[in-house]
C-alpha cells in the first residue's frame, strides 16, 4: 500500500516553511513546478516567501512615494511652484518604460538577474533619502528640483527592477504559482497602504516633517525587500527571450503609418495622458482650498486604495465585455468630473473647505483612471495577436512614454490659468479622448 508522502518530505531542504506553502497554494502531496528545473523547485518555497516578501515592500514603498498624492502634496506644503507638480507623473511612468527599453538585452545575458534587481533596489533606497533629506531640510522650489532630480533616478531604478523581477519570477516559482504570489504581495499591500491612510488622518501630528518621515519609511522598506529579494536561490542560465526591446520598437515605428486601426488606438492613447496627469492638481487643489498640513492627506491615502480595490474587479469585467465602450466610460466620466471640480473651485463654494470633499474628488478621479488603464490594457492586448503583440507594446509605450514628458508642461499653465484652469483643460482633454475612443474599432468578443 502507498503511503502518502507528508508535506515535510515535498520539501525537504524547507520541512516547516515548505508546510507553509503548501498550506498557502493548497498543495497536497507532490511537488508543482511547471516550467522551472528540480534545482529551482526544491527552493519554491523559500523563494516564494522571498520574493512574496520583497514585492509587498515594494509596493508599500511605492505607495509612501507616490507620485499622484504624496510627492504632490510635499511640494504644496513646502511652498514649491506647482509647475513642479506636473512633471511628477511622467518622469515617474516615462522614467520606468526607458530602462527597460534600453537594458533589456543586456539584463537577459546575465546568468543571474537578481543582481539587476537588487541594484535597482538600492538605487531607489538611495534616491527615497535623497527626498526625505530634502523634506526635512530645503524649502519651496529648492525643495521641487531636489524631488524631481531624486524622481528621476527612483523611476530609472524601478525600470531597472522591473525589467529583472519578471525574468527571477519565471526562473524560480512554478507558473501555477505566480498569479497566486502577486495577489497575495498586492493584498498585503493594500491592507498596509488602508492602515497608513487611517494612521496619517487620525494619528499622525502636522506639518511637513511627517512627509519626509514617509519617504525614509519607504527608504527603509527598500532595504528590507533588498535583503529579502537577495535570499532567492536563482540558477545561472535560463537566458532565453532576449532581443533588445528599443532597437525592436524604432524598427517598427512604420506601423503607425500603415497600421490604421494601431495608429487610432495610439492617439486614444495619447489623449487619455490627460487622466493619468490630473491627480497630482486635485492633490494641490486640497491643500489650496482644506489646508496644506497633514489635514486630509490619510483620507486621500484611503480613498487611493480603495479606488483600485473595489474598482478594478469592475472595470475588469466591463473591459472583457467592450474595451472600447469602457474607455469612452472612464474617459467621460473623468471629463465631467474634472470639468466640475474646477467648477467648483470657479465658484468657491464652500464645500471645497473640507477635506472630505477633496477625498470623494480624489476618490472618483483615481476610479476614472483605473478604468482608463484598465480598458487600454485590454483593448491593446485583444486588439493584437501573436505576431503583433510585441511590436504593438514598444511602438505604443515607446511613442507614449516621450509624450508623458512632453505632456508634463501642463503644470506650467498654472500660473497663468490657475490649478481650476489646468484641471478644466485636462478635463476638456478627456472628453476629447471619450469621443474620439468611440471611433476606435469594437474588438472585443
Amino acid at each position: 500500500m502507498n503511503t502518502p508522502r507528508s508535506h515535510a518530505t515535498s520539501y525537504p531542504d524547507y520541512p516547516r516553511l515548505g508546510r507553509v506553502y503548501q498550506q498557502l497554494n493548497e498543495e497536497e502531496d507532490a511537488r508543482v513546478c511547471k516550467d522551472i528545473p528540480d534545482s529551482a523547485c526544491r527552493h519554491q518555497p523559500r523563494n516564494f516567501f522571498a520574493y512574496l516578501l520583497a514585492n509587498a515592500l515594494s509596493k508599500i514603498a511605492d505607495e509612501l512615494s507616490s507620485a499622484r498624492l504624496i510627492l504632490p502634496w510635499l511640494l504644496g506644503a513646502a511652498g514649491a511652484s506647482s509647475g513642479f507638480a506636473g512633471f511628477l507623473v511622467p518622469i515617474r511612468e516615462a522614467g520606468v518604460l526607458v530602462p527597460q527599453l534600453l537594458v533589456a538585452a543586456y539584463v537577459r545575458r546575465i546568468a543571474q538577474r537578481k543582481w539587476v534587481w537588487l541594484l535597482g533596489a538600492f538605487l531607489s533606497l538611495l534616491a527615497l533619502l535623497a527626498m526625505a533629506l530634502a523634506a526635512g531640510t530645503l524649502e519651496a522650489n529648492q525643495v521641487g528640483w531636489a524631488v524631481i532630480g531624486a524622481l528621476v533616478v527612483y523611476s530609472l531604478a524601478r525600470g531597472l527592477c522591473s525589467v529583472a523581477a519578471k525574468d527571477v519570477l519565471g526562473k524560480t516559482v512554478s507558473k501555477t504559482r505566480r498569479g497566486t504570489l502577486m495577489g497575495y504581495s498586492a493584498s498585503v499591500a493594500g491592507v498596509v497602504t488602508l492602515a497608513i491612510g487611517l494612521w496619517t488622518e487620525f494619528g499622525a501630528g502636522e506639518g511637513e516633517l511627517n512627509l519626509a518621515l514617509f519617504l525614509a519609511a519607504a527608504a527603509l522598506l527598500w532595504f528590507v525587500s533588498l535583503f529579502a529579494f537577495a535570499q532567492i536561490r536563482e540558477e545561472p542560465g535560463a537566458t532565453e527571450g532576449g532581443g533588445n526591446a528599443l532597437a525592436v520598437a524604432l524598427k517598427s515605428l512604420g506601423i503607425l503609418f500603415t497600421d490604421m486601426d494601431f495608429r487610432r488606438f495610439v492617439l486614444a492613447r495619447g489623449l487619455l495622458l490627460s487622466v493619468a496627469l490630473v491627480p497630482p492638481f486635485f492633490v494641490l487643489l486640497a491643500q489650496q482650498h482644506a489646508g496644506q498640513g497633514m489635514t486630509g492627506l490619510g483620507l486621500m491615502i484611503i480613498a487611493s486604495g480603495l479606488a483600485a480595490s473595489l474598482s478594478s474587479p469592475v472595470w475588469g469585467r466591463l473591459s472583457d465585455r467592450s474595451s472600447r465602450q469602457t474607455l469612452f466610460i472612464a474617459a467621460l466620466l473623468a471629463g465631467l468630473l474634472c470639468l466640475a471640480t474646477a467648477a467648483m473651485a470657479w465658484l468657491e463654494w464652500t464645500l471645497l473647505a473640507s477635506p472630505w470633499t477633496h477625498a470623494v474628488l480624489f476618490l472618483g478621479i483615481s476610479i476614472c483612471h483605473g478604468g482608463a488603464r484598465m480598458a487600454r490594457k485590454v483593448y491593446l492586448v485583444d486588439m493584437a495577436n501573436s505576431e503583433t503583440r510585441a511590436q504593438y507594446v514598444a511602438v505604443s509605450n515607446t511613442v507614449i512614454g516621450l509624450a508623458m514628458l512632453v505632456a508634463g508642461g501642463v503644470g506650467l499653465l498654472t500660473g497663468w490659468l490657475g490649478l481650476a484652469g489646468v484641471i478644466a483643460l485636462l478635463g476638456a482633454i478627456s472628453l476629447v479622448a471619450a469621443f474620439y475612443g468611440l471611433h476606435l474599432k469594437e474588438i472585443s468578443g
